[in-house]
Order: structure tokens, then C-alpha cells, then sequence
């Protein structure tokens, strides 16, 4: 009787304890979903996708990684010049995207943001009218705070339907919407205020939700935004870039078109990594389905870092459409690990895999991926096309694929199944 009474009262605590997590799952719902004019409630429901824009990772450039706060419109001038110059425009890099740090401390007495005269005396308008004149984009920086995370200058919150006005009459593009200095209310409460200012702008205007994954935006940001922090932020070495990989790949699963997992900016060309080691965070950014945001100064880049950022073959897996996605996931995956080895796929159109071969280790070694393993039929012939070396390689394969691959370096396939039938080998390709 006294065990069965026990077992009572630990099933009514129990009943209790799940009722009240369902209760506090549907109370974050609703914050997500809360609107302060009826008329906006439909617009939230609704995937942002509906404002045309995000089909694939957005490409371009943000200021922060090199230059932070020392910008001023003749840097960003320039920089618009050098994507043109380069050709890097031609292969998808359209945003020229401004950081933090553009606007004097105070709004004037309209309550509007005030460029900072000592730095944009021309004003955000004058520069985006240039950068769309070379066909590319204008992006800004804002935050769902009081102030951004410099200090240097106020945040959009309380003034979300003001400044997306401010934004959209200036013919911004895009915004990254950050989250320091704020009145300690959710994410989920403050973000969705500027998503339906934005949309009711009159604008299309790419929402980056920058809130560093605090709240794993992955799983409530779709509706919100067209991408989505899942990470703290970069750092220009090796420890930084594969951790911020490694939790940007858990959340996989929730990369689609209109809305993307970032990972945060790119590094390459900055100096903190050997080739290699920028080699080897491209080929995962854009086989993630990250933004593909340069970091770097696009007015002094090296050739070597030339050719990892112009890479055609590597942003084609990145730019995909949706056609793509398989298996409910756009991204591409770990799908073994064996110590400092790890096997990545990820589905293209055709029925192609995308296959990256890491190593994480000291010394160089061989890895093998298994067709089990990335989803191929066990009895593939597939033909393995090297894109870093540019070359299909000659050997067909049935089972696995095996290569040598460098410490902190990686292999980039695009594999595909051959209805041809040659000569089968399965030796390592070196």
C-alpha cells in the first residue's frame, strides 16, 4: 500500500512537471508569435522567404572581422570597386554590408539615426545609391538593444518601425541585427518587433539575426529571419573556426531556403591560418549552406587568397537552389568521426553528393568515406571530381572512396554515380 501510494505521488509529480514544461513551451511559442497590432499577426505567421529573398546563402562582405570599428564611406567605396574589379561580383559576392560603428551616438530630434559626419559625411543614402550603381547590395548594422555592442551608437530598440523606415527609404538591403545592451527580454520577443517593422517597410531587406545561437535561433528564427547566428563570435584561427563548425553542424537539419544557419563571417585572407587551414573553412562554410560573407580587405587580397574566395566549382555546391535538399536537410553533415578524422555530405542536385574528407590531426593520414555512409547505394560506380585540384579524378570507385589528406587540411568531392562501366578501383587517391 505504501509503494503503490509512493508510486502515486511520483506520478502526480511527474504529470505535474511535464504539464508545466508544456505549459512553458507554448507560453515561448506565443512569445515568438506575439504582435502588438492584429493587422501584423498574418505577416509573422508567414516564412519570411515571402519577402523574395535568402533562396540561397547571401555572398558578399561585412566590415567587422578586419576593419571594426575604423570604417568610413571611402573605405566602403572602395571595397565596392574591388568586388567589380576582382570579378568577384560575377561569381554571387552582391553585399556590401557596413558593420557597427556607422552612427554618432545620439538621434537627432526627429529620433531618426544620424550617420556619423566624421566618417559618412555624405550620409547612408548617397552610398548606397553608389554601391547599387556597380550592381551590388548596401547592408547595415543595427541592434536589439539600447545600444549597439561598441557603444558607439544607439540600437534599434524601441524605435524598430522608425529605423526600418530610416532603412528602407535609404534603399538598405540588408540587416544584421545584433543583440548587446538590451532590457534583458527574450530574443524571442525583441526580434520579431523589427521582422514585422521590416516587412512593413514598403522594402525587401534580408534579416540577419545576429543573437550568437544564446537561444538556438535554428529552431525558432525561420519565421523571423533569413538566417540566423548559431555561434559566438570568429576569431582568425584554427581552434576558433572548426569549434564554430562544429556547432553550426548540429543544427543542420534547420537550413532551408529562405532561412540559414550562419556561422559567422569568413576569416580567409586575414593571416591568422596557414592556406590550408582557409582552405579547409571554405570548403565547410559552403557546404553548410553558411552565408559567405568575406571578411577580409577586398582591396589588398593575395593571390592565394584570390583563389580560395574565387573558387567557382566550391560556391556552385553553396549557391545551389533547393533542388537539393534531400532528406529534409540543404546542409551538409558529419556523418563519421574516428578520433581527429571526420567524414562531411551533403546532397546536390542530380543525385551528386558533396564530400569533404577533414583532418583534424597533427600529421597527415589517410580517411575513408563508406557509400553507406553518405547515403550512395552500396554497389555505386561513382566518379569523384577534386575541387581544389579541378580535376575529375580517373579511377571510378564502388564502396568508398579513400584519400591522403594533410594535418589541418581537407579533400573536396563532388561524387557521382557513373552508368559507365570501366575498369573499378578502389586504391586511395593521393
Amino acid at each position: 500500500m505504501a509503494r503503490t501510494r509512493a508510486m502515486v505521488i511520483k506520478m502526480s509529480t511527474l504529470m505535474i512537471l511535464i504539464s508545466l514544461m508544456v505549459m512553458n513551451m507554448v507560453e515561448s511559442s506565443r512569445s515568438v508569435n506575439k504582435v502588438n497590432n492584429g493587422d501584423d499577426s498574418e505577416i509573422l505567421r508567414r516564412h519570411l522567404l515571402t519577402n523574395g529573398l535568402g533562396v540561397t546563402p547571401p555572398m558578399g562582405w561585412n566590415s567587422w572581422n578586419h576593419f571594426s570599428c575604423n570604417i568610413d564611406e571611402k573605405m566602403i567605396k572602395e571595397t565596392a570597386d574591388a568586388l567589380v574589379t576582382t570579378g568577384l561580383s560575377k561569381l554571387g559576392y552582391k553585399y556590401v554590408n557596413i558593420d557597427d560603428c556607422w552612427a554618432e551616438i545620439s538621434r537627432d530630434s526627429k529620433g531618426s539615426l544620424v550617420p556619423k559626419k566624421s566618417t559618412f559625411p555624405s550620409g547612408i543614402k548617397a552610398l548606397a545609391d553608389y554601391v547599387h550603381s556597380k550592381g551590388l547590395k548596401l547592408g547595415i548594422y543595427s541592434d536589439a538593444g539600447y545600444f549597439t555592442c561598441s557603444k558607439t551608437m544607439p540600437g534599434s530598440l524601441g524605435y524598430e518601425e522608425h529605423d526600418a523606415k530610416t532603412f528602407a527609404e535609404w534603399g538598405i538591403d540588408y540587416l544584421k541585427y545584433d543583440n548587446c545592451n538590451n532590457d534583458g527580454s527574450k530574443p524571442t520577443v525583441r526580434y520579431p518587433v523589427m521582422t514585422r517593422a521590416l516587412m512593413k517597410s514598403g522594402r525587401p531587406i534580408f534579416h540577419s539575426l545576429c543573437e550568437w545561437g544564446d537561444m538556438h535561433p535554428a529552431l525558432w528564427g525561420s519565421p523571423v529571419g533569413n538566417s540566423w547566428r548559431t555561434t559566438n563570435d570568429i576569431k582568425d584561427t584554427w581552434l576558433s573556426m572548426i569549434s564554430i563548425a562544429d556547432m553550426n553542424e548540429v543544427y543542420a537539419e534547420h537550413a532551408r531556403p529562405g532561412g540559414w544557419n550562419d556561422p559567422d563571417m569568413l576569416e580567409v585572407g586575414n593571416g591568422g591560418m596557414t592556406k590550408e587551414e582557409y582552405i579547409v573553412h571554405f570548403s565547410i562554410w559552403a557546404i553548410s549552406k553558411a552565408p559567405l560573407l568575406l571578411g577580409c580587405d577586398i582591396r589588398n587580397m593575395t593571390k592565394e587568397t584570390v583563389e580560395i574566395v574565387a573558387n567557382k566549382e566550391v560556391i556552385a555546391i553553396n549557391q545551389e537552389k533547393e533542388s537539393s535538399c534531400r532528406s529534409t536537410r540543404c546542409q551538409a553533415k558529419k556523418v563519421r568521426m574516428e578520433g581527429d578524422l571526420e567524414v562531411w555530405a551533403g546532397p546536390l542536385s542530380g543525385y551528386r553528393v558533396a564530400l569533404l574528407l577533414l583532418n583534424r590531426g597533427p600529421s597527415r593520414t589517410l580517411i575513408t568515406a563508406l557509400w553507406d555512409d553518405i547515403e550512395i547505394p552500396a554497389n555505386s560506380i561513382v566518379e569523384a571530381r577534386d575541387l581544389w585540384q579541378h580535376k575529375t579524378l580517373k579511377q571510378k570507385f564502388v564502396g568508398n572512396l579513400t584519400a591522403t589528406v594533410d594535418s589541418h587540411a581537407c579533400k573536396l568531392y563532388i561524387l557521382k554515380q557513373s552508368n559507365l562501366l570501366p575498369e573499378i578501383h578502389k586504391e586511395r587517391v593521393n
